[in-house]
């Protein structure tokens, strides 16, 4: 199902969601790819463990929140490598101007 020479349509299944039809780019599939498997590894696992007591929306809520707060800490780990970069390159510029 490709549109053109850069875009590609696929289809994600995540867990017991119907299919969802995307156009990507084509250079993005595997990462598309990688993002759905995490995502269904992750949903499989908890709707075995909390069987019964959960709905498969509020399980899908749960692996929802887990990548967000993976996303949150990841975020912040940037920002703080992205500081000490700037104020390193800073240190820098100042040793190489004095010499």
């Amino acid at each position: 199902m490709e549109t053109n020479d850069n875009n590609l349509n696929i289809l994600i299944r995540i867990a017991d969601v119907d299919p969802i039809a995307l156009t990507i780019a084509r250079d993005e599939e595997q990462g598309y790819r990688e993002a759905e498997k995490l995502v269904n590894t992750l949903w499989n696992k908890w709707i075995g463990k909390f069987e019964g007591d959960n709905s498969s929306h509020r399980v899908m809520a749960m692996v929802a929140f887990q990548f967000a707060r993976l996303y949150s800490k990841s975020y912040n780990q940037n920002v703080a490598v992205n500081d000490y970069l700037t104020t390193f390159e800073k240190q820098l510029d100042e040793v190489v101007l004095k010499i």
